[in-house]
């Protein structure tokens, strides 16, 4: 039997979760962000499929999805608790399926490692499972390696499954664009573009060198693996060791003085603080998150001089952050982010450089 890596990934999570809880939505355009007032900065969490046809998806402000939906459309706040209730009875469904081993990588979604001969059975067998269990259905990714077990799921949305491996690779991908791959966002897009390079199949055929002179000697290479769909192929249900703890507002009324952003950011850094100190670990850098009126985001980060375990001294060095902001512009959102050391036993878990363990 061969070994075969699944991406199992739940169809509109959110959205369906709410649609189960209130069966009059079936059918209607469902909008979940924020606390469900549109008039309110928010953005959205996730949006039904009949809400997509209307151009609306995840982080866009609910003001412009407001805009462009339909006068049936519904918005909803956003129910932690809900979803992470529903997201531990898909996992722990997926998890009973006899010869896997599942490996979580978000709420709505997970890999599944399992030796077989029919790989696309296993699927529908998985589907099958979780739509008893939760009433929710699932799209199923199949592949050789993570990568394309990944990337084969959109191709099997909704309700479906694909195989995606080393033999069909260039046939499905090659000419797809560069962001269609997992972990190319539009930064490194237009930087890869600048090295004439736009689609997946100019990726794999590109010059790593060049590649590692533009993004360094382990990002180079990662991304030119990336090109022809190469990556990791093991499954691992090692649980994932946080590196950070953040925390965001976004404030319904700007703050327009230094005064006003410095006690948010102190605030912020404080319960940033409490979830490191929850896990017993040190914090050695200090993120800040700030976005200017109207949408302009940037961070910048500052290494402590040493790993600490005080209050006071992650606070302070969010607000020396904070003291560099531009005083003359207004902050719409803040966001501070609390980096910690490593446990002594470290992470066992070979990790990829763009979305964590591989």
């Amino acid at each position: 039997m061969a070994a075969w890596v699944l991406h199992v990934d739940m169809d509109q999570f959110i959205a369906a979760v709410e649609v189960l809880r209130r069966p009059e939505l079936a059918g209607l355009p469902v909008i979940v962000g924020g606390r469900g007032d549109p008039t309110e900065r928010a953005v959205v969490s996730t949006a039904s499929y009949e809400a997509r046809a209307f151009g609306i998806g995840s982080g866009m402000p609910l003001k412009i999805a407001a805009r462009k939906a339909p006068p049936d459309a519904v918005f909803l706040a956003v129910d932690h608790a809900a979803y992470e209730q529903a997201s531990d009875d898909v996992m722990t469904t997926l998890r009973a399926l006899p010869g896997v081993v599942l490996e979580v990588i978000g709420w709505d979604e997970c890999f599944l490692g399992i030796a077989t001969d029919d790989p696309e059975a296993v699927a529908r067998e998985a589907q099958a499972a979780v739509l008893a269990a939760t009433e929710l259905h699932c799209s199923v990714g199949i592949g050789d390696n993570k990568i394309r077990a990944k990337i084969a799921t959109e191709f099997g949305k909704p309700r479906g499954s694909f195989r995606l491996t080393e033999a069909n690779w260039f046939e499905v991908m090659g000419e797809k664009s560069t962001r269609d791959l997992w972990g190319i966002g539009p930064k490194v897009q237009k930087r890869l573009a600048a090295h004439g390079i736009t689609t997946v199949r100019e990726l794999a055929d590109s010059d790593v060198e060049d590649l590692i002179g533009e993004f360094g000697p382990k990002m180079g290479v990662w991304y030119h693996g990336l090109g022809s769909g190469i990556g990791p192929d093991v499954v691992d249900d090692t649980p994932w060791i946080a590196r950070s703890h953040s925390r965001e507002t976004t404030y319904q009324q700007n703050l327009t003085t230094p005064a006003e952003v410095d006690a948010a950011v102190r605030v912020l850094a404080s319960q940033a603080f409490d979830d490191c100190a929850a896990e017993g670990r040190p914090v050695i850098r200090v993120h800040l998150k700030v976005r200017y009126a109207p949408f302009e985001t940037k961070t910048f980060g500052r290494k402590l001089p040493d790993a600490t375990t005080d209050r006071e001294t992650v606070m302070s060095a969010a607000s020396a952050l904070a003291a560099t902001l531009d005083a003359e512009r207004e902050v719409r959102l803040l966001g501070v982010r609390a980096e910690m050391a490593m446990p002594e036993a470290g992470d066992t878990v070979e990790r990829t450089p763009v979305r964590g363990r591989i």
